[in-house]
């Protein structure tokens, strides 16, 4: 044992001495090494299948921000995003002599914004016929439905400016806001119980004439502002109250849904999350959608086949490389610099992200050092996964899914190669030491 030991170290010293791009498929160690017969080899023939598979659908009440906005997508169909909210006034008590002045929503922009901010966009607010309450008692879905009323409360038709201006001003109803200050002012509403049953919460959607992008806004800064005036001296001084989404009550009431429509057949096909759609019947490509829930699922059926290789040996390193493919991407249609990697079963649900063994998030991260050849690939360090695979005593039906981390606030998109691919397919680069051989 305490052979193996040192010379696997002796790998290791000779592994990071060396350039990587040095590696051929059969490296032989020099004469230093031969008495113990040491050679190390990269692997890259092992079989990586690629699918794509959906989720039927995904929790959006624990998003990190409000998502609107409409786009029409060449692969991933008409992408609709509309924000439910519930909210809340910052006090209930509005002075007696005090005058109605007018009411305005400012959503923030928090930065996010996908697709062509060129076009024009449109958001109407309206109300909700019901309390926002979900069905399972628990959360909110890109796939939950709430009624709401015909008429807008509020309209706007804007060029966004998500990274050049902080705000939309969305001028609300006066007949809503004299209504909604006076049942204020004569303590019609003076609790939580009484305001939510009295609005029950809105709405923010696009138009349905929208091709524009999809944009991001503050939950936390984002408000309702009544505006009114009360006399002190003679002098009519402006005040206001704010109305906030509500973040603090267990399950939040606000939650993002998200539609995609009339996606490509393959995306179609997708009707079920225990589906599995191979990149072989896709045109050699998969996909990844946030917002909606689908994501490249990947699993190595015959791994334990590097054991086939003479002698004893070890994984010393694991790298899948996936490459984004060409044409699917732009700078309306970006790629991301990392993607989460997520564990699921059998039946394909999530149980977990997957981590290093000493805890460390495991990303696909974008390679770009050889932009200018379009040799753009992502990353993927497997290392410690796959040494769990070859340990495992029993055959796992679980997979890797690719998929970004803040898929609930987002509606990121990517169509990677999948395992045939004339122009790159995926491989799984596996560096794996020898000794013993002759033993």
């Amino acid at each position: 044992m305490e052979k193996k030991i040192g010379l696997l170290i002796i790998v290791l010293l000779m592994i990071i001495a060396c350039n990587e791009d040095s590696l051929t498929t059969d490296f032989v160690a020099g004469d230093v090494f031969t008495d113990s017969n040491i050679r190390v080899v990269l692997v890259d023939t092992s079989t990586v299948e690629i699918s794509t598979m959906k989720f039927d659908s995904i929790i959006t009440s624990q998003a990190t921000r409000m998502l609107v906005g409409k786009y029409t997508d060449p692969v991933f169909g008409t992408v609709q995003s509309s924000s439910y909210a519930q909210l809340l006034p910052s006090s209930y008590t509005i002075d007696a002599e005090a005058e109605y002045d007018s009411i305005v929503f400012y959503l923030n922009y928090d930065e996010y914004y996908y697709n062509d901010t060129l076009q024009q966009n449109s958001i109407h607010i309206k109300k909700l016929n019901e309390q926002l309450k979900p069905a399972d008692d628990t959360s909110f879905y890109n796939t939950s439905t709430i009624s709401y009323e015909d008429d807008d409360l509020g309209f706007i038709s804007f060029a966004p400016r998500p990274l050049q201006t902080d705000s939309l001003e969305i001028k609300i109803d006066d007949g809503f806001g004299i209504a909604l200050f006076e049942n204020l002012q004569e303590k019609t509403i003076t609790d939580s119980d009484e305001f939510t049953e009295y609005l029950k919460g809105i709405v923010f959607k696009p138009d349905e004439a929208d091709d524009g992008s999809v944009l991001g806004f503050s939950i936390t800064s984002s408000l309702m502002r009544l505006y009114f005036s009360t006399s002190v001296e003679d002098e009519r001084i402006q005040e206001y109250l704010d109305f906030t989404i509500n973040t603090s009550t267990t399950p939040m009431p606000f939650y993002n849904q998200i539609t995609a429509e009339d996606a490509n057949t393959y995306i179609e096909s997708l009707t079920d999350q225990e589906i599995n759609l191979e990149s072989s019947q896709s045109e050699n490509q998969s996909y990844i959608q946030s917002g909606i829930g689908i994501a490249t699922r990947i699993q190595f059926p015959h791994i334990k086949s590097i054991y086939d290789i003479p002698g004893t040996g070890t994984i010393l390193d694991a790298v899948l490389k996936i490459k984004p493919t060409e044409g699917s991407y732009d700078d309306q249609l970006p790629l991301r610099d990392n993607i989460s990697v997520y564990l699921v079963d059998q039946n394909n649900d999530l149980t977990g992200q997957l981590f290093t063994s000493d805890g460390s998030t495991i990303l696909a991260t974008l390679n770009t050092d050889d932009e200018e050849f379009n040799d753009i690939y992502y990353e993927v360090y497997l290392g410690s996964y796959i040494e769990e695979l070859l340990q495992a005593e029993r055959e796992t039906n679980e997979a890797l899914i690719l998929l970004p981390s803040d898929y609930s606030a987002t509606v990121d998109r990517f169509v990677l190669n999948g395992n045939n691919s004339a122009d790159y397919q995926t491989t799984l680069e596996l560096t794996y030491a020898i000794y013993d051989e002759d033993e």
